[in-house]
């Protein structure tokens, strides 16, 4: 039982962050499960580039569906029963994949946990609004969004592992499972901090020492007149799907480009993702350590996601260079720089947008992301099928893309003004 805080400040809101870190890892281990047992999939049930292209699109459709729509709920319902939804929801659709043989009910077991996870980041950055400050958001965003990487390096080493003693579908129930304990970690720790008992008066304070956002309800229709919510859009729409291409194609470019089987692969996997978990961090703490310094946010924000698009230049080579550890050193540090770009990328809803609206606007952005990543999935499937697999047009598009998001970005909003809805 939970007891009463005292006046210090108790520092519970990194227990939050904890919880929304947790969550994202199991988000991602539960997405990227397939990528991972794609060979042994492909080879045990007759899959080409063009099937497993429509497979990815089937969650992409609902994980832009469910990024709009669980947005819109959260900041309807709230964070507690709406995360809660979410992970119980995909949770199961996990599972069902060790029960499907086909496809099509593969098409339909990516669509379940496509919907409900959508919502994840919706829901996280909310909370992340609720319970920080402008100045320690993009540090904490880069915290939670840690996880990303950590479930992609878990993924590599744990499923080849439950694949080879138990087969595929124990990979799918495992996973399912870890979902279901979060579940009741968050229903036993997690309330909103003005209903914390372990809040003290200090560090709500401190929470709400931002000036208050205006009491207004705003429509998505409304969201859309305004630059910040379309300059959050052409950042998720640019960056979004190079992540999908990582995590869904980059095992399947290591068996192609140098052979790896399904436990070879481990290794590469681990450090590309791991490099990645650290960049998300360090991007997330250059953009807060600006602010800190007395920069403002607009020039730390630009200068973070800038540092970060000129980092993932070098990944142009990875199809080119013929070594095994020069092409993982060269897409770690392409993801690691995504990561980064991603923390600064979420951040700038926080600092732009009203609180009561966060979760919208993310939504939106996350449909918008996940439909790039519906029409690039189909893109790179098609290209490797009439290429026999050659990945040099991808990483061009992936080294390219972040830069011109950030100019697109920068013509859109030249200063991080709030939205006015006035």
């Amino acid at each position: 039982m939970m007891t009463p805080a005292t006046d210090r400040e108790t520092g519970i809101r990194w227990m939050v962050v904890a919880l929304l870190f947790f969550a994202t890892v199991i988000n991602y281990v539960d997405r990227a499960v397939l990528g991972i047992l794609k060979p042994v999939l492909e080879r045990e049930l007759g899959w080409d580039q063009v099937t497993y292209g429509w497979i990815v699109t089937a969650f992409q459709v609902t994980y832009a569906a469910g990024y709009a729509l669980g947005g819109r709920l959260f900041d309807r319902i709230g964070v507690r029963l709406g995360y809660l939804l979410a992970v119980t929801v995909w949770s199961v659709a996990e599972i069902a994949h060790a029960f499907v043989r086909s496809a099509t009910g593969f098409s339909l077991a990516r669509a379940g946990l496509g919907i409900a996870e959508g919502g994840n980041f919706p829901a996280a950055i909310k909370a992340v609004t609720e319970w920080f400050p402008k100045q320690q958001r993009a540090f904490a965003t880069g915290l939670f969004n840690a996880g990303s990487n950590v479930g992609a390096v878990l993924c590599p080493l744990v499923v080849p592992w439950l694949a080879h003693g138990w087969g595929w579908q124990s990979a799918f129930l495992a996973t399912g499972a870890l979902g279901f304990v979060w579940v009741a970690v968050w229903l036993a720790l997690y309330r909103a901090p003005d209903n914390h008992p372990r809040v003290s008066p200090a560090e709500l304070a401190y929470i709400r020492s931002d000036p208050p956002d205006p009491v207004v309800r705003i429509s998505w229709t409304e969201l859309l007149r305004h630059r910040q919510t379309w300059a959050y859009v052409v950042g998720m729409v640019s960056s979004s799907p190079i992540w999908w291409f990582y995590i869904y194609w980059i095992p399947d470019f290591l068996n192609k480009q140098y052979h790896l089987q399904l436990t070879q692969s481990s290794g590469p996997l681990v450090v590309i993702f791991l490099v990645a978990d650290g960049g998300g961090i360090a991007g997330g703490w250059l953009s807060s350590m600006l602010i800190g310094r007395g920069w403002t946010v607009n020039a730390s924000r630009k200068l973070a996601l800038l540092v970060c698009a000129l980092c993932v230049l070098p990944v142009f080579f990875t199809p080119l260079v013929g070594s095994l550890w020069i092409s993982v050193a060269l897409v770690a540090l392409a993801a690691s720089a995504h990561c980064g770009f991603a923390a600064n990328l979420f951040t700038l809803v926080s600092d732009t947008v009203p609180r009561q609206a966060v979760s919208s606007v993310v939504g939106i952005g996350g449909m918008a992301g996940s439909v790039g990543g519906i029409f690039f999935a189909q893109a790179v499937s098609r290209i490797l099928q009439a290429t026999g697999n050659n990945y040099m047009i991808p990483f061009a598009i992936a080294s390219l893309i972040y830069l011109i998001a950030l100019a697109v970005m920068h013509l859109l909003l030249p200063r991080l003004e709030p939205m006015n809805l006035g």
